[in-house]
């Protein structure tokens, strides 16, 4: 089925054009354009364009003077802040390669992936957990220099003051020195020229490191064009786009692929500014929605479920939101429509991979959508069904299979992983198609429908289990607020379901009921052996629920 122009709901044309830009030129557009605007907020503080253009330009000039260059690794270990868009694209004006690590790694974690990706300057922030992290990282590898910046010179002056006097314990005591530098020290006096490196779109911009299929961090290599054209896909299907009055919730991480193009990128291809948090807080968040009268809102399933559990929820003034995206993982139908009902504000599901820039597909924000799906495909890409048995043929019409994309977001391959690369990329009707790994199914308007993982589908018996239809089902009991499933062994059929829950609190049920009650509700050789009532399930970084993480607590390894 040609799903790319079959019912076409978006308000771009599919077949749109988008022309092949560098992202300092996709910035310096939006500067030209909105350059005294505000760009972001953090905390109260507002920057423009313009600040974080000419802090760009700074840091680009300071990255030369200290000897790095076209093709040169910089990683950024940071939160959301304000030095975070200033050192993004700044490397990139320098000709370097930005390097996204999170802030939650462990040394272990940030060592592994500073030594695979050869990063040689890292930017941090002097909090405390960050710089001890970052410094023994420096230490102990080949990294040559970490760029401390100040939290409290970001903040609006009379909190940046209430930090520097009384809240010194939250500030990390820094060694400075040849290898350790201020950031006000990184970024060369103003007026600088700016180096005079060619940059072109095909050009690799960012390193985004993924599990991928095997679960082993790799790191997608993705270009200029794939970012800046994928940020201008998503700012094409957005029909409310007005950046005199477009303010994003920014409470999706920047070192997140999904936030660094439907957020950040987006932010700067619409003109729009965003109002930033420096991590999730339900609290907070909600606040900031309604003081910064928010119109969009990217964010994750968990996010969405933990502002609906805000006792601040049912007094926040949501009218300025036009739409919610939820992406990263599959939206509970019982978080969608309470969700929708209690804020009055249309939130749509999307889909995309790191290895595809971020996004793939999602629903229409206005008109026609499908509750479930993952929606239509954004202008520009295509998607066929692979056999899952054989993914050198098409699955049969009708049937679901594994789910491959192309198109101009689509990244150039893993980095020093030419054979993990040959297992995703696959060139198909002189076409270069990413596997993604997910099962899906097409419907008749061009919907698409994740059905789940390959990796993660049950054998029982011979019969294949997807476990996302079984969390479906139990979801929809009131005391169940957050289920996975996973395959545990068993003697006699190889694998039988079992589902990890926690409770919503609306209503008391005990495991053994629970299990009753979901497996009168689905197919034989779905049912499940038991469940297993816990207080919390295990969460990747930006706060997804994690089946991988769930299975190794489970069977050890």
């Amino acid at each position: 089925m040609d799903v790319s122009r079959s019912h076409y709901c978006h308000p771009t044309p599919w077949d749109t054009h988008f022309e092949p830009l560098t992202l300092p030129e996709l910035f310096e557009r939006a500067v030209a354009w909105r350059g005294s605007a505000r760009f972001l907020n953090f905390l109260g503080r507002d920057y423009s364009y313009r600040d974080i253009h000419l802090e760009a330009c700074r840091f680009a000039a300071g990255l030369r003077d200290m000897g790095i260059g076209s093709g040169d690794r910089v990683g950024l270990f940071l939160p959301n802040v304000p030095i975070y868009a200033s050192a993004y694209y700044g490397a990139m004006m320098a000709g370097a390669v930005v390097v996204n690590f999170s802030p939650l790694y462990t040394i272990e974690e940030l060592s592994h992936q500073v030594a695979d990706s050869g990063t040689r300057l890292l930017v941090t922030l002097d909090v405390p957990e960050l710089y001890r992290t970052a410094h023994q990282v420096l230490e102990e590898s080949a990294l040559e220099t970490l760029v401390v910046g100040s939290l409290a010179h970001m903040l609006p002056w009379y909190k940046g003051l209430a930090l520097s006097t009384l809240g010194r314990s939250k500030i990390a005591k820094v060694d400075y020195g040849p290898a350790v530098r201020r950031w006000s020290e990184a970024l060369a006096k103003p007026g600088s020229p700016r180096p005079e490196v060619a940059i072109e779109p095909g050009d690799l911009a960012l390193l985004q490191y993924t599990g991928g299929t095997t679960g082993v961090p790799k790191g997608a290599m993705l270009t200029h064009a794939n970012l800046s054209i994928n940020a201008r896909q998503v700012t094409a299907i957005n029909p409310f786009a007005n950046p005199e009055t477009e303010v994003f919730m920014g409470a999706l991480p920047f070192f997140h692929v999904f936030a660094n193009t439907a957020l950040l990128n987006h932010a700067v291809a619409s003109g729009a500014s965003i109002a930033m948090v420096p991590r999730f807080e339900a609290g907070q968040v909600l606040a900031t929605i309604q003081r910064y009268r928010a119109t969009g809102f990217p964010g994750v399933p968990t996010m969405f479920q933990a502002l609906l559990d805000h006792p601040d929820f049912g007094r926040t003034n949501f009218s300025s939101l036009k739409v919610c995206i939820s992406g990263g993982a599959p939206m509970p139908a019982p978080v969608h429509a309470k969700f929708e009902e209690l804020s009055g504000v249309r939130l749509v599901e999307g889909y995309g991979l790191t290895e595809s820039s971020g996004v793939v597909s999602v629903n229409p924000y206005e008109g026609l959508r499908k509750r479930g799906t993952i929606g239509q495909v954004l202008p520009g890409t295509e998607v066929i069904l692979l056999d899952r048995g054989d993914p050198a043929q098409l699955a049969p019409e009708g049937e679901p299979g594994e789910l491959a994309v192309h198109g101009p977001q689509v990244m150039r391959g893993y980095w020093n992983r030419p054979e993990a690369t040959a297992e995703v990329l696959i060139e198909r009707d002189g076409k270069i198609w990413l596997r993604t790994g997910d099962v899906a199914v097409i419907d008749e308007d061009g919907f698409l429908k994740i059905v789940d993982r390959m990796k993660d589908m049950i054998a029982v018996g011979g019969f294949k289990v997807f476990p996302s239809q079984v969390e479906d089902v139990i979801l929809e009991h009131p005391a169940v607020k957050e289920a996975l499933v996973i395959g545990v062994p068993d003697p006699y059929r190889g694998e039988m379901p079992r589902a990890y829950i926690t409770l919503s609190g609306e209503e008391s049920a005990s495991a053994e009921q629970l299990r009753d009650w979901l497996n009168a509700r689905v197919g034989k050789h779905e049912r499940v052996d038991e469940v297993v009532i816990r207080d919390s399930l295990p969460r990747t970084i930006i706060g997804k629920l994690d089946r991988k993480a769930l299975r190794r607590e489970v069977m050890g390894g």
